[in-house]
């Protein structure tokens, strides 16, 4: 089985996901600040024109030195999942891990009437699913924060 790149530092990890909005928090090594953002652009490329289900995925450079973030948006958990899965996110997941130091995902949830992106809902693994899809799924499984809930659904 094909695994995700590199070690997950930095702090909790909370994973949530209908819906999956998530922030991921970048430090690259030392000199790999050009490779990554040429990984970037690609994978920014491949996930739009391949996948269904994405409605945001970008990156940006952070404010300290060899920071990105990559804003992560999908129509629900499985298509999150089949992002993670996807071919060109799994070829290049050895040369992430080479170039990324450490990697924080935040699961994020919209504000009702501030944001139009659907809350952040957790889904099981389909019936008969592959493997990697299963352990995945597992992985990055969404936990809604406790907090989230008496907010949700609320508008001014």
């Amino acid at each position: 089985m094909r695994g995700a790149f590199g070690p997950i530092t930095g702090g909790v990890i909370s994973y949530h996901p209908s819906m999956a909005t998530l922030l991921a928090h970048i430090t690259v090594r030392p000199g790999a600040e050009v490779d990554f953002e040429a990984l970037a652009r690609t994978l920014h490329e491949q996930t739009h024109a391949t996948e269904t289900g994405v409605l945001r995925y970008e990156y940006w450079r952070g404010a300290d030195e060899r920071s990105y973030y990559t804003l992560l948006s999908f129509a629900d958990h499985r298509a999150f999942i089949a992002h993670q899965t996807s071919e060109h996110h799994e070829s290049a997941s050895p040369e992430l891990g080479r170039m990324i130091e450490s990697l924080r995902l935040e699961w994020l949830d919209p504000i009702d009437g501030a944001s139009t992106l659907p809350l952040t809902e957790m889904q099981e693994a389909p019936d008969g699913a592959q493997d990697l899809t299963v352990a995945y799924t597992d992985r990055f499984a969404a936990i809604i924060a406790p907090w989230w809930e008496p907010l949700r659904h609320t508008s001014s």
